[in-house]
């Protein structure tokens, strides 16, 4: 099985990231420099308002909505957290953070207002992005994540990701950390660490550290200047590879210059000796183009999606929840019975809709109608395919078996709003008029433009994007049309065939694939 990550450089400010297995479509990130309120953004903020209804307290993030925190989030330690910040607001000095006394854990069923009240200095972090009409969610236990660790300040617990099955490895990590971790430190070992040398966790834990002592720092600066961003997670593509990357993976390709060397000591910093993995690309096509990811996401996403042999999947949003009905199609098989049909088309149904909630990242409810079964074996296998199936996914989720209905309950931790890829487009040619220019003019069109762009423009390479019917046309005979306008505008003209293009659309980009305005 070949696993790649595919990353493209999409302009100044966004990366999109595609991993792929056996050449596949499994996950699709699409990641902002710009974006606010991410998952793991530290603030210094203040209490907005308190709902005793709720058991909960507003805060304002300086985003359009109040941002939530519930008593339960405040996590066990928060008397000695909010004893130390008010500390260092007020400017006092406050012994070293390993020599601070842990305050007594705060009551698992107390109130907010015992704790808390309107314009209160509050740190927290952000647990889930702003979704629909709602802020952020937060949390006020403080975590700094790693690539093999988590670490948690004003906690003395170690704990150990459940997925590293071996008993012997999970007292060697637990005996490392006790041996490494300061005081009022604990530690969330990851799976990644499963087999890491001592001299890699002790470098990461005292990096941690150094992390938290600096935000300590930065506490003091801001306390006028709420709400302030103490600490900014690391962006999506690099929390991604962080949590996703493992030897398994053959290959890392980027086509930036610049991000590939970002992202080849990224590796480096994180499993040294596998930068060898991350290779520039450099050929003609564009890269999505060329492993077969823009195709894939065309028909990924929308609202119908094609299983095998007639078989396909529709998938509805709901505000309370997202619904995916299996259909068996037009789909017949003289030889199988009815319920033999039903269990194949399932079974490949539940690969696909595990496929899909990870992609689209689908989180909260998920209400899967599948194709009715008599045999209690059948609707026990195809449970057990799909709990299979999401194995790999990192989210939290829980399966229910199938109900009496034939429904299958899914709930999935969302701390993000889900991926939203609009797969329908306005007729580039009409623009929704509904008529068109002869065609028998395009070559004419785009010679026009492609002259006007090299006179009034200082681009010195110009690529002309087109459908790849106008390409081979164009590409034709000898000499043809393309070496012509080579000779005439220039060699930095180059002609390329793009799939995503309709028949007589065009464009005409940068080398970086930026498309050029006129």
């Amino acid at each position: 099985m070949s696993k790649e990550i595919i990353i493209r450089g999409h302009g100044k400010d966004v990366v999109d990231v595609a991993l792929l297995e056996d050449s596949k479509l499994l996950e699709y990130v699409s990641s902002s420099n710009n974006i606010n309120f991410a998952v793991g953004d530290i603030y210094l903020a203040k209490i907005k308002k308190i709902t005793p209804s709720l058991n909960a307290v507003f805060v304002d993030l300086g985003y359009e909505h109040a941002a939530f925190l519930h008593y339960n989030d405040l996590g066990p330690q928060f008397q000695s957290v909010s004893e130390s910040l008010h500390r260092i607001i007020e400017g006092k000095n406050i012994p070293s953070f390993e020599n601070i006394e842990l305050l007594p854990e705060i009551n698992k069923d107390g109130v907010v207002t015992d704790l808390l009240k309107v314009g209160d200095y509050i740190l927290v972090q952000v647990a889930k992005e702003p979704i629909s009409t709602k802020g952020p969610k937060l949390c006020a236990e403080i975590s700094l994540a790693g690539r093999n660790i988590i670490l948690l300040p004003f906690s003395n617990k170690i704990s150990i990701s459940q997925k590293i099955e071996s008993c012997e490895e999970k007292n060697r990590l637990r005996k490392i950390a006790k041996s490494l971790v300061p005081k009022n430190y604990g530690v969330i070992i990851r799976t990644a660490a499963d087999g890491c040398d001592v001299s890699v966790l002790e470098h990461e834990i005292n990096e941690m550290v150094a992390r938290w002592e600096k935000i300590l720092v930065k506490i003091r600066e801001a306390k006028n200047k709420t709400p302030y961003l103490i600490q900014r997670e690391v962006d999506r593509v690099s929390s991604l590879l962080r949590d996703v990357y493992n030897p398994s993976y053959s290959d890392i390709i980027v086509d930036d210059e610049e991000l590939f060397t970002e992202v080849k000591d990224y590796i480096s910093s994180i499993a040294p000796g596998s930068e060898k993995t991350v290779r520039l690309y450099t050929a003609g096509p564009p890269i999505f183009e060329q492993y077969g990811i823009e195709r894939q996401i065309r028909s990924s996403f929308g609202r119908t999606i094609p299983v095998k042999s007639g078989a396909y999947l529709i998938i509805e949003k709901t505000e309370a929840l997202h619904v995916i009905d299996v259909n068996s199609g037009n789909r017949t098989k003289a030889d199988k019975n009815q319920e033999s049909n039903a269990i194949e088309v399932n079974i490949a149904s539940a690969l696909e809709i595990a496929r899909q909630i990870r992609l689209r990242d689908l989180g909260g409810i998920v209400i899967v109608d599948f194709i009715d079964m008599k045999d209690n074996d059948n609707k026990i296998k195809l449970y057990e395919t799909m709990k299979e199936a999401m194995a790999d996914d990192r989210a939290k989720h829980n399966i229910l078996p199938l109900s009496k209905f034939g429904l299958m309950q899914i709930t999935r931790q969302r701390v993000r709003p889900e991926l939203k890829i609009n797969t329908n487009e306005t007729c580039p040619v009409c623009k929704g008029s509904g008529t068109i220019s002869p065609s028998i003019n395009l070559v004419q069109e785009i010679e026009g433009e492609l002259a006007y762009i090299r006179k009034n423009t200082e681009h010195k390479t110009i690529i002309v994007t087109v459908h790849p019917y106008i390409e081979s046309y164009i590409k034709r005979g000898f000499p043809s049309l393309a070496m012509r306008w080579k000779f005439k505008y220039g060699f930095g003209v180059k002609v390329v065939a793009s799939n995503t293009n309709t028949f007589l659309e065009y464009k005409f980009e940068t080398k970086e694939h930026e498309e050029i305005i006129y």
